[in-house]
């Protein structure tokens, strides 16, 4: 195992940023932490989260996907695409490098494979940062994540504990990373890591929603569950406004569009994100299929819960990060949901 001091955390990232782009949490203006690329005089932030997860890395919000020029009977295709450089993104949370894991089993493991997405997974460097102080909407031990980094996450698992950051590599990026990095590191023992390990699993063993009972959503129950009368209350809260979509970690779906270059016969085709909570999601030359919200709310928890869990071998596409705990305007959660089906009578 890898060490350096904290105080001596900025030569690290001075070394790293200065061969390749290097992102890591920054505060910003609304005291808030934000992922930033790393400069001169740039701090990494103490916050435990990111308002937006390290996703938009390798799923932007919006991306240019391809460019046509019509000519008479022609079609000149144009692929925007550049070479992309190696990258390394710092100080991700095991909830949300699981939440790379949710995204690659649909845009990396399927037929057809997205090729946009696995370039960027195949150029970025994961360095994961264990959670020293959990919060309390927090509840990624629900689903059997680590904030502890007791189980490897990432190409690097990264602890801060005793006044020093330790690194230990989980890849071959990530040894490769700390290789290029050897000169401002020392050996240590992992004395101070096991420590803090049982510390924060102490910690999250306390949080208020450690240990919600998924044992409901097993797929036996899906049609019970989505027939259930607990829709109706969720529905009636929910604005429909797609917060918790565009700040989840392992949200996926996205729209693409056309927009006329202003040059003769010039077309753009763009992916932006897109939400199940809204109205036109998904809008076929009719209607949307699902028109109320008490069909959308269910299909994102439906999703989340079952759905996605049943065709990826029991993996819930739901990682416990609590940023939809913290950004709903009205409160209305997915913990708020899992109790709902544990306390309903109809399931």
């Amino acid at each position: 195992m890898l060490s350096i001091n904290a105080d001596k955390i900025d030569s690290l990232f001075e070394l790293i940023g200065s061969k390749q782009p290097l992102y890591m949490p920054v505060d910003n203006s609304s005291g808030k932490a934000d992922f930033k690329q790393w400069e001169k005089g740039v701090k990494l932030s103490s916050a435990l989260k990111t308002v937006r997860s390290a996703k938009d890395f390798f799923f932007p919000k919006t991306e240019h996907m391809v460019s046509y020029q019509v000519s008479g009977k022609e079609i000149k295709v144009t692929d925007p695409r550049k070479d992309i450089e190696d990258f390394v993104i710092f100080g991700v949370r095991a909830c949300d490098a699981k939440g790379f894991e949710v995204i690659d089993n649909v845009y990396m493991h399927m037929n057809p494979q997205d090729s946009y997405y696995t370039n960027r997974r195949e150029h970025g460097t994961v360095i994961t940062l264990a959670c020293n102080e959990p919060a309390k909407e927090c509840f990624c031990s629900t689903y059997g994540i680590d904030a502890s980094l007791a189980k490897p996450a990432g190409d690097v698992s990264c602890w801060n504990a005793n006044g020093k950051f330790y690194f230990n590599a989980n890849t071959d990026k990530g040894k490769k990373f700390l290789e290029n990095a050897k000169s401002v590191l020392s050996d240590s023992d992992d004395k101070a890591v096991e420590s803090v390990k049982k510390d924060i699993a102490a910690k999250t063993e306390k949080l208020p929603f450690a240990h919600l009972d998924l044992s409901k959503f097993q797929g036996k129950d899906m049609l019970k569950i989505f027939n259930s009368k607990i829709w109706d209350k969720v529905a009636e809260a929910c604005l429909g406004c797609g917060t918790c979509t565009y700040v989840c970690p392992t949200c996926m779906c996205f729209d693409v569009r056309d927009f006329n270059t202003g040059n003769e016969k010039g077309i753009r085709q763009v992916r932006c994100w897109d939400s199940c909570m809204y109205n036109d999601f998904t809008q076929m030359a009719a209607e949307n299929p699902r028109h109320t919200q008490k069909e959308r709310s269910r299909q994102r928890f439906m999703h989340k819960l079952m759905y996605y869990p049943m065709a990826h071998e029991g993996l819930f596409s739901c990682v416990g990060c609590g940023r939809c705990l913290e950004s709903c305007p009205v409160n209305m959660n997915i913990v708020k949901v899992i109790k709902a089906v544990n306390e309903t009578d109809d399931i």
